[in-house]
């Protein structure tokens, strides 16, 4: 049975949090996904403690969140115990509900700082900050993982005994190494292991894109939470359509003008929030994973990538909607041949798209 779990006090219902990935979930992406309901948590994409204690106005842009956001969590990353001791405790002095630490980005610019999963080859280091941390704050502390930093040391088990005894309240798995790359499954069954050993929530990141796999997931692994990235970019109702399997609900489908408008909202979200120029290259961003399997979809997402201002977009959108709502195929920019794929995202490194 899939029911609700707690970091703390703090009630995480349903089990489903949006799993933070870098140059994605911003408060923008965030206020669309949990608008559309279903998700328990949303965590910030995850923030550079030496930015924002070195008041780098991004840093600080990238702990902004919504009141119906919460329970909301700040993810930071670092390698310098009192830079992450400062950050948590600025995150807490915002108003986060919970204080997250990644361990797991793999990225060389993190981990060549000591940061990310750096962390996991460096147990010394991943205590101290986790108590200097824990000192500093009074709102839950929790961590997110790797299996291991390589394939041949593979350690979340001892990672996560560490954490639960510095003081994390919630571990999150994502399973793969960095050998492992940013695809491939993800290792669940470390997730049943280190259930098995700490007596805090513990939940699984990786690949779950359906109603089905989250389900597998809760089941194989007796995990008390899944988190969701890549997937809620394909399918923002995802959240929902799982909240109402749980509950035994005749599940969402979203028609194509649901489909249409979430897109037009989410373009409205970002030129409210950011220039023009930014706006429209996340536009492309999720217009590109938001296709993927759409009729047309490849010559819709390449003549989105092609446009270069609002005006262009919105036309576009109105143009491939209008086509498929009337049973016409879509031919997108005509002559341009070249299909333009959209990429694949990990949690902490994104595609950039022009």
């Amino acid at each position: 049975m899939v029911k609700s779990f707690r970091i703390r006090n703090i009630e995480i219902d349903p089990p489903l949090i949006l799993s933070p990935m870098a140059g994605v979930t911003d408060i923008s992406f965030r206020r669309l996904v949990k608008s559309r309901g279903g998700v328990g948590l949303t965590v910030s994409e995850f923030i550079s403690v030496e930015g924002l204690t070195r008041n780098n106005p991004k840093s600080k842009r990238q702990m902004r969140f919504y009141e119906h956001e919460r329970p909301f969590a700040v993810q930071i990353f670092g390698g310098q115990p009192e830079r992450m001791r400062m950050a948590a405790e600025m995150a807490e002095e915002i108003g986060a509900d919970i204080l997250d630490v990644n361990c797991g980005c793999p990225a060389p610019k993190v981990v060549k700082h000591g940061g990310g999963s750096g962390l996991l080859k460096d147990h010394e280091r991943l205590e101290t900050i986790l108590k200097e941390i824990k000192k500093a704050i009074t709102i839950p502390l929790t961590v997110k993982i790797r299996a291991g930093f390589y394939d041949h040391t593979i350690n979340a088990v001892d990672t996560a005994k560490l954490a639960e005894a510095c003081g994390a309240e919630h571990i999150a798995l994502h399973g793969r190494t960095k050998e492992q790359g940013y695809r491939g499954q993800a290792n669940w069954d470390l997730v049943r292991q280190i259930k098995e050993v700490v007596n805090v929530p513990v939940s699984g990141s990786g690949d779950v894109t359906t109603i089905e796999q989250a389900f597998t997931r809760f089941s194989e692994t007796g995990c008390d939470g899944v988190l969701i990235g890549r997937g809620a970019m394909a399918n923002p109702w995802i959240f929902r359509q799982i909240e109402d399997a749980i509950h035994g609900r005749e599940i969402f489908q979203p028609t194509l003008e649901d489909k249409r408008n979430i897109l037009v909202e989410y373009f409205e979200m970002l030129r409210e929030d950011m220039p023009e120029m930014a706006a429209i290259g996340r536009m492309k961003q999720l217009a590109g994973q938001f296709t993927r399997g759409l009729q047309g979809g490849a010559l819709f997402r390449t003549a989105v990538y092609h446009s270069h201002s609002v005006e262009e977009i919105l036309g576009r959108i109105s143009e491939y909607f209008e086509a498929i709502a009337a049973g016409r195929q879509y031919f997108g920019e005509g002559a341009r041949t070249e299909i333009v794929e959209a990429p694949e995202l990990d949690s902490c490194e994104t595609a950039s798209v022009g």
